[in-house]
């Protein structure tokens, strides 16, 4: 077997692959879409780094591939959809980089703390102006974490070291857990009014694009400092420069930007602002990590073997494949559909399969529900491997059930996910083997296709409550692809779901909420 290894991975890393008799290494600096269609026939698998595209031209020549290995975390230049579709495996190295950020996060802080960058800049210009550069003690300070996930947990290790205090914010663990790490829980508000510094670790989703934004900014302490190393986007970067030249925020350091590469931020223009060109990462140990964790990968694929960080679809027998294989995407986008439909702190989820997936293996569509349903909220790479441990991590109790029960369908997969404020259930199913379905929301029968944009509106079944809706979203010119309505009784509380073809603006969403007979109303991406 043949590995094509690109992007200049780490030598020392590929030890694993080099040491199997039946795998031959090629290895190669980057190449374009043209060069590897040429040559990507020959090889059964291929480790990259970010610089390779891996595209659905190149997958689509590849037909002897097994498995494409990102040494890395992100996977955003491989199509995972197209990979997916051929049958190969994707992995990656999502723990490689644990400490290189949480290392760099500390260094960013201390940095704030104590003006190294400017003062370095100042002494190298030939001076010595040492009253200008007073810094603070990080010991006692109130330390935010926004994100108590595997990066965040490893920062707030780190700071308890300096002797600061730790709160955090993360909806999806329990205070249990957090208090297992010595951290404290508070609301998102709390934490912005308490910190004397806030370092964000979230993934980048609609919910957390400019969660640092103006109104955070107005809550939290004068003198606050900024630190954020994991995803650009989170902070609004034009809020944060208005909240530094006002003296609101102290000093902030970023790693990352909602657009890279960029050298021409107007946040440069100020004395107290420190960057990097996300360096994350960046470390030799960090390197040889992952290096290591995605060659070990790739050769558990090409043997058959167990395959711990796959990205897109488990590793299965054939024979188990072939049964749940069409349950998978309908499970995951029910995990996903129900994660956006649930407020509060969610504890427990149990999922009940009936009818021929009553006496069929089905964890692997748990664990796919699990991954859609984490998938969105956690910084963290979900997969078909970590899913159950990091629903068990945030304190979720996951509940499988199988059930003989007489129904409509033939197949039929019912989610309830309850939290500590909220309670929502969910069922799909997959007609004919390839058409997945979500038909019922909490008890009112629906027939929605789960995929794209869904604007869901619960509301009282009552004339003039569907022509205003649809007008307001066709007056912000976004269009609508199909409709459903599920009610239980005449005049009693019903459902709406109205697949568009694009979110529907902030703003129209506040006016529909204000239409007489409207019980709420939420944007759902799948």
């Amino acid at each position: 077997m043949k590995v094509l290894v690109l992007d200049n991975v780490e030598e020392e890393g590929l030890q694993a692959l080099r040491r199997e008799p039946d795998i031959e290494i090629d290895t190669r600096n980057k190449m374009t879409e043209d060069e590897l269609v040429e040559i990507i026939g020959d090889y059964d698998g291929m480790i990259v780094r970010s610089a390779t595209k891996v595209t659905a031209r190149v997958l689509e020549h590849a037909a002897k591939m097994k498995v494409v290995g990102r040494a890395g975390v992100g996977v955003d230049n491989i199509d995972i959809a197209a990979a997916t579709a051929r049958g190969v495996l994707v992995v990656n190295a999502p723990g490689g980089n644990t400490i290189a950020v949480a290392e760099l996060t500390m260094a960013m802080m201390q940095a704030l703390a104590r003006n190294i960058p400017q003062a370095n800049a100042s002494l190298r210009a030939g001076k010595w102006d040492k009253k200008a550069y007073k810094g603070v003690e990080l010991r006692d300070k109130v330390l935010g974490v926004i994100g108590l996930g595997r990066i965040g947990s490893a920062v707030a290790k780190r700071a308890q070291g300096m002797e600061m205090k730790i709160v955090a914010y993360d909806p999806y663990i329990t205070e249990e857990k957090a208090e297992m790490q010595g951290v404290k829980l508070l609301p998102l508000e709390e934490v912005f009014k308490t910190a004397d510094f806030i370092t964000v670790h979230l993934p980048l989703t609609k919910e957390s694009r400019y969660l640092l934004g103006k109104e955070a900014f107005d809550l939290m302490k004068p003198g606050v400092r900024i630190v954020n190393c994991a995803r650009g986007g989170v902070i609004d970067e034009a809020a944060l420069y208005e909240a530094m030249k006002s003296g609101k925020v102290a000093g902030a350091a970023l790693d990352v930007f909602e657009k890279e590469p960029n050298t021409d931020s107007p946040l440069f223009e100020l004395n107290n602002f420190i960057a990097t060109p996300h360096l994350g990462a960046s470390t030799s140990e960090a390197q040889l990590c992952v290096a290591v964790d995605v060659a070990e990968e790739v050769v558990s694929a090409l043997k058959g073997d167990l395959v711990k960080n796959t990205v897109n679809i488990p590793s299965l027998s054939p024979k188990i494949m072939a049964v749940v294989k069409p349950f998978l995407p309908l499970a995951e986008k029910m995990g996903r559909f129900t994660a956006q439909l649930i407020d509060g702190r969610v504890n427990k989820i149990e999922i009940t399969y009936s009818g021929d997936l009553a006496n069929q293996e089905v964890v692997p569509i748990t664990t796919a529900l699990l991954k859609g349903f984490l998938d969105n909220i956690l910084q963290e790479m979900v997969n078909y491997v970590n899913a159950p441990l990091l629903a068990r991590n945030r304190g979720i109790t996951v509940v499988q059930k199988q059930a003989e029960k007489e129904g409509d369908y033939a197949n039929l997969i019912s989610v309830q996910a309850v939290s500590d404020n909220d309670d929502i259930s969910v069922e799909g199913t997959v007609f004919r083997g390839h058409d997945p379905r979500i038909v019922s929301i909490n008890g009112y029968h629906v027939d929605a296709v789960p995929e794209g944009h869904i604007l869901y509106v619960p509301h009282i079944d009552k004339p003039r409550i569907i022509g205003p809706v649809g007008n307001l979203i066709g007056a912000h010119n976004v269009n609508i692809s199909a409709m459903q309505v599920g009610r239980k009784v005449v005049g009693g509380k019903a459902v709406m779901l109205l697949s568009v073809d694009g979110p529907v603006p902030d703003e129209t969403l506040a006016e529909i909420a204000k239409i007489d007979g409207v019980l709420g109303v939420k944007n759902v991406s799948i």
